[in-house]
């Protein structure tokens, strides 16, 4: 008699959502069933960590930790899935000659990338912040204006190269915003020729307060105190266009500034407009128990999801607190599924919110109490530090935060060229210099 073939959960996104997905079915399922966790990086970044990279607080690879080191049972391959064939219950390579990967139960955990598309003029000149190469590209754009500022002649040019712009006034775009301002006031001491006084930062928010997702008191108090710290902030502003030298905003005026960081739109990743399921702005629609309706066997969590919760009856929000609950919950049916018991629906409350404002402070909502200033920054790093995958990074992101309150921050900039290789990969424009050009 013929073997028959294990089993197979395949897991499609390497996020948080899909590596928790992986390493919760390695504890609820059998032992004869194949879990396969497929992604087109073999690390996960912490995002929450991004702005914290820009302002050199910590290294690069302090933000990524492999997903070969997180999972056990679970079989990893780096692939970028093309297609996904429901009739035939294959996931389609997009690798030339790739044999396709055949599935028993689906897990969709993609995530979304950022969409530069809704403001004319960002695509081509706003710097995203969604990625570590976004990270480490802004870092080095804020090192090469400098250094141009530096050189240049006319001080009304020197300005404009010391200024940033930082559109979007959530979570990112504070945390940035306050990462940048820090930055520069340590850095400019080694430019005696920059003005100190011209680099600026400036922060653009539609709402009339920051941090919408928080309480009132804690948003205004994150205006004012980013504010304090030379900061400037536009609250009730739209940006109508991006060019080169700034943004101009909805209704008149104008914000300048050579270099615009985007913190605003997400996009449903490329694959989901090609997954024939039911969508609700690019999201795949769940039944209560983040299963797809008329498809028991394929399951959708984070940010890729349409997900009630059961607790407020409100859509999730795409955060990575809520999708590590949704993961879990996932694997849980997805095994209850397979026992023949009743699966769950999804109810989660949140624990609350923390945001780093710079200069050492930050404001957090935890539990229902709130608090502001320095200790809601020891919470808020406190929290994170124990949110960082592996035992590992945490320990380097430990030493790396008290060596970098002790030491000036690191200057270098990271340009990566090959020998015999004359292109910036991290061009401050982000553009590649002429061929004829000299490094």
């Amino acid at each position: 008699m013929s073997k028959q073939p294990a089993p197979t959960v395949a897991i499609v996104g390497g996020g948080f959502a899909g590596v928790a997905v992986a390493r919760h079915l390695e504890r609820r399922l059998p032992g004869h069933w194949q879990i396969l966790l497929l992604s087109r990086e073999n690390y996960i970044t912490y995002n929450p960590l991004l702005a914290e990279v820009v302002g050199a607080s910590i290294l690069p690879g302090h933000v990524v930790a492999p997903i070969r080191q997180m999972v056990r049972r679970t079989r990893f391959h780096m692939v970028n899935v093309a297609r996904v064939d429901l009739e035939q219950r294959r996931l389609i390579l997009a690798e030339p000659d790739a044999e396709p990967i055949s599935w028993d139960r689906l897990v969709l955990a993609c995530g979304v990338r950022a969409d530069l598309t809704r403001v004319p003029g960002m695509a081509e000149h706003a710097v995203p912040l969604k990625l570590l190469g976004d990270a480490l590209a802004l870092r080095n754009r804020i090192l090469v204006q400098l250094e141009r500022a530096a050189r240049h002649p006319d001080p009304e040019v020197r300005r404009r190269l010391t200024r940033f712009v930082v559109v979007g006034g959530g979570f990112s775009g504070v945390e940035v915003a306050g990462e940048l301002q820090d930055f520069l006031a340590e850095a400019v001491r080694y430019y005696p020729e920059v003005n100190a006084d011209h680099c600026r930062v400036a922060l653009i928010h539609s709402r009339d307060r920051l941090l919408n997702e928080i309480s009132e008191g804690l948003g205004r108090y994150a205006g004012k105190r980013m504010r304090r710290n030379g900061i400037e902030i536009h609250l009730g502003a739209r940006v109508a266009r991006v060019d080169e030298e700034g943004v101009e905003l909805t209704g008149g005026g104008r914000v300048e500034g050579a270099t615009v960081v985007a913190t605003i739109g997400t996009a449903p990743v490329g694959l989901m407009d090609r997954v024939p399921l039911p969508k609700e702005k690019g999201r795949i629609v769940t039944a209560p128990d983040l299963s797809v309706a008329d498809h028991p066997d394929i399951w959708a969590v984070g940010d890729c999801a349409l997900v009630m919760n059961q607790h407020d009856g409100r859509p999730s929000p795409p955060t990575a607190q809520f999708a590590i609950r949704q993961a879990a919950l996932v694997a849980d049916n997805l095994a209850r599924r397979e026992a023949g018991r009743e699966t769950r629906p999804f109810g989660y409350r949140s624990r609350g919110q923390l945001a780093s404002i710079g200069h050492n402070k930050a404001v957090a909502e935890v539990y229902g109490l709130r608090l502001s200033g320095f200790p809601a920054w020891l919470l808020w790093r406190g929290f994170y530090l124990l949110q960082i995958p592996t035992l590992l990074r945490k320990v380097r992101v430990y030493f790396e935060w008290n060596w970098q309150m002790l030491f000036p921050p690191d200057i270098v900039h990271l340009r990566f060229t090959r020998s015999g290789d004359n292109r910036w990969i991290f061009e401050a424009d982000g553009k590649p210099p002429p061929k004829h050009r000299q490094t």
